[in-house]
């Protein structure tokens, strides 16, 4: 049985104020395409299918034009709600839209969502898992999870509760940040990595889908795998070659990994040089000026009005900065100041030496993490409302 491997979609998502959402159908038309072409017979999507808990209604609508034309083709889909995601609203109506092969994965209560496909090798186990916090696990399981305090915990007791059936094949379809993967701007993360696991959290499962990371890639064992997202979402991404994952289940044992790239509508590309050069007809003539583009300019002085001339050949100039001696100086200055470089546990860490002339101790490390972590969520909760 083959899958196509999705995560990260993001509908609804803004760069640089720029909406996404033109962007995002194109690529999704494309997805539609490779999975007539490859004859798959699934569609995992691994979280973060919104931007945002409350999205556009221009986002609910694309999403809802996509699984309908997935359900047409009676192509299956399982879907977990990412951290961007509000899981009651992803997850709303799942009973009912089971019954045309799209698969919800409903809030975390204690029991992990399991739906079964089959081929002429047997049963697969698809178990759709959606993104994990301490605190939510604490509270479902209460007295038992009350020691539960770091997200790899909160992981390794959900999947320690799963009862596999070794027989069959699984997969598992979650939304979490594995320590040890490689990282971009256009990822959210807790402060000090509080939210990193580790890889042999998904020991037992054949194949786990992740979401979460933007950049397609295997961590740990090769069916240990993150899609990445269908489009670049920052500056940090414009190396990168964006794709579908394609998985297929043999019998047990056997799994095949592909990918099938897929275009953008409009490229992300960064240019450099003096106003003067970049707005040469020689230097943009055989480039597409519809791409999103960071400009730095080596002007020695700033350019007059320089965004809206320069969007009369870039019309989505997306970013503008200058590099040049003033700017150099001013990152020097910034750059002796190394405090922005470190964590926050880093920082308490050193102010408890300081006071007490002795370094922090595990108990103490673990106590300042959980209250990093405890701020940082609050933060997160107030900025949504």
């Amino acid at each position: 049985m083959k899958f196509v491997h999705l995560a990260d979609l993001h509908l609804g998502k803004r760069v640089n104020d720029f909406s996404m959402l033109e962007d995002q159908r194109y690529v999704l038309e494309q997805v539609l395409r490779i999975t007539r072409e490859e004859k798959a017979q699934g569609v995992l999507i691994a979280g973060d299918i919104y931007d945002r808990q409350v999205p556009p209604v221009e986002a609910v609508g694309l999403l809802d034009d996509f699984l309908t034309e997935l359900a047409k083709d009676n192509v299956s889909v399982y879907m977990v709600g990412g951290n961007h995601d509000s899981i009651e609203r992803v997850s709303f109506g799942a009973r009912l839209l089971a019954g045309s092969g799209i698969h919800m994965a409903t809030e975390y209560d204690g029991e992990v969502d399991m739906v079964t496909a089959q081929d002429k090798y047997g049963v697969i186990d698809i178990y759709l898992l959606p993104f994990i916090k301490p605190a939510h696990v604490r509270a479902v399981w209460k007295e038992e999870a009350e020691g539960i305090h770091t997200y790899q915990e909160a992981l390794a007791f959900v999947t320690g509760k799963i009862v596999r059936n070794e027989g069959h094949r699984s997969i598992l379809v979650a939304h979490q940040y594995v320590s040890g993967a490689a990282v971009c701007d256009s990822e959210e993360h807790s402060v000090g990595g509080l939210d990193q696991v580790e890889a042999s959290c998904f020991d037992g499962f054949d194949y786990v889908a992740l979401g979460h990371l933007h950049g397609p890639q295997s961590v740990g064992r090769d069916t240990v795998r993150y899609a990445g997202t269908l489009l670049k979402y920052s500056f940090s991404e414009v190396s990168h070659r964006k794709s579908v994952t394609l998985v297929e289940m043999g019998e047990k044992g056997t799994i095949k990994i592909d990918t099938r790239q897929v275009v953008p509508f409009h490229e992300m590309r960064k240019i450099r040089g003096s106003y003067m050069e970049v707005t040469d007809r020689s230097h943009y003539g055989n480039t597409d000026t519809q791409d999103y583009v960071h400009i730095t300019l080596t002007d020695e002085e700033d350019i007059f009005d320089a965004v809206g001339k320069l969007r009369a050949v870039y019309p989505n100039l997306m970013k503008l900065e200058y590099d040049n001696k003033r700017t150099r100086r001013e990152q020097t200055v910034t750059a002796s100041d190394n405090t922005q470089m470190k964590t926050p546990l880093m920082l308490c860490e050193e102010l408890f030496a300081l006071q007490n002339n002795k370094p922090m101790g595990e108990v103490q490390k673990a106590y300042v993490k959980e209250l990093i972590q405890g701020i940082w969520e609050e933060g997160k909760e107030t900025e949504l409302t």
